[in-house]
């Protein structure tokens, strides 16, 4: 059989329930980066780029469904089942702001300048809200207006200091000018969207919904959405940042992290989760991808499985 190395992944315990949502910070200043991820045990944790644990952000009173880093990675955003989104201080764990919403709180996004939050959830409208002024009303986008997502919001993301994107279970994406408050297009899916995540590198927006994967234009401007449909439904999916040649996907179905080529080839099974698998997202430098499962560990896998690199220099995979 062939001598190719095993991609044998680090385990990064330390949920207690399953993980729902895992997001990287970009390539900071030191050149590290850092993992932030989102459990139903309602306590987010932050890792440096090696797994290891920073620290847990205490505070929130059920499941939270997704959490964010700003670009300098000195803030957190948090969504959760107990009505809020809270904000954080990175560097101390503390809450700096809780902002209270009239039902399950699923998705947040920091803008990219640090100055707004987005939120989407089972009151199926998006709430931004002012940093500089946490205590004000937020601005809604979505009211209950024929406007509205007709089901829970599941991700919102910025584009841009001025755009937002949403996604719902309606099988709805939207775009919106933030400074008018205006739709100016909008994208449907025949199922539910299950995920949606900014890839910066790529300026795409990678969607799941059924057996479908979409890497769509961050900004509508005339370029080729590429859809994939799949022979199963992923829960989310990540796309290579740097070769664009490759991306990983979980389902809910089975236990795998796979990936693809992109054409659509499945290149790789790697299997290592007890449980289904939630969530999918590569490193900002590509070299890894971390995975979330309901089996409530955060597994880290090699691109290049044997490569030196990280926790992994000196180990020799697969004999």
């Amino acid at each position: 059989m062939s001598g190719l190395p095993k991609s044998v992944p680090l385990v990064a315990p330390g949920h207690t329930r399953p993980v729902t949502h895992l997001s990287f910070s970009p390539i900071l200043e030191d050149g590290s980066y850092m993992l932030i991820s989102s459990c139903k045990d309602g306590n987010p944790m932050l890792r440096e780029w090696t797994g290891d644990w920073i620290g847990t952000f205490l505070g929130h009173k059920g499941a939270v469904w997704s959490t964010k880093l700003s670009l300098d990675g000195s803030r957190a955003a948090s969504a959760s089942a107990d009505f809020t989104a809270k904000f954080w201080d990175t560097y101390s764990g503390d809450p700096l702001h809780s902002f209270p919403h009239n039902h399950i709180v699923r998705t947040v996004a920091i803008s990219p300048g640090c100055s707004h939050l987005l939120t989407g959830g089972q009151e199926k409208k998006v709430r931004m809200f002012d940093l500089g002024r946490p205590d004000a009303e937020p601005d809604f986008l979505l009211d209950g207006g024929p406007l509205s997502h007709d089901g829970t919001v599941k991700s919102v993301v910025w584009v841009g200091e001025h755009t937002g994107v949403t996604a719902g279970e309606d099988g709805m994406v939207k775009w919106w000018d933030l400074r008018s408050r205006k739709l100016t297009t909008t994208l449907s899916f025949p199922t539910p969207v299950t995920s949606m995540e900014l890839s910066q590198h790529t300026n795409r927006l990678v969607v799941t919904s059924g057996k479908t994967v979409a890497f769509i234009p961050a900004l509508p401007n005339g370029a080729q959405t590429h859809s994939l449909n799949l022979a199963y439904a992923p829960s989310s999916a990540s796309i290579h940042p740097i070769t664009h040649d490759q991306f990983v996907t979980g389902s809910t179905n089975d236990e795998w992290v796979r990936i693809h080529g992109m054409d659509g080839q499945e290149r790789d099974i790697l299997k290592g989760h007890h449980g289904p698998v939630h969530c999918v997202e590569y490193s900002p430098d590509g070299e890894i991808f971390a995975s979330g499962s309901e089996d409530g560990t955060i597994r880290m896998w090699q691109t290049t499985p044997g490569k030196t690199y990280g926790l992994w220099m000196g180990q020799t995979n697969g004999n």
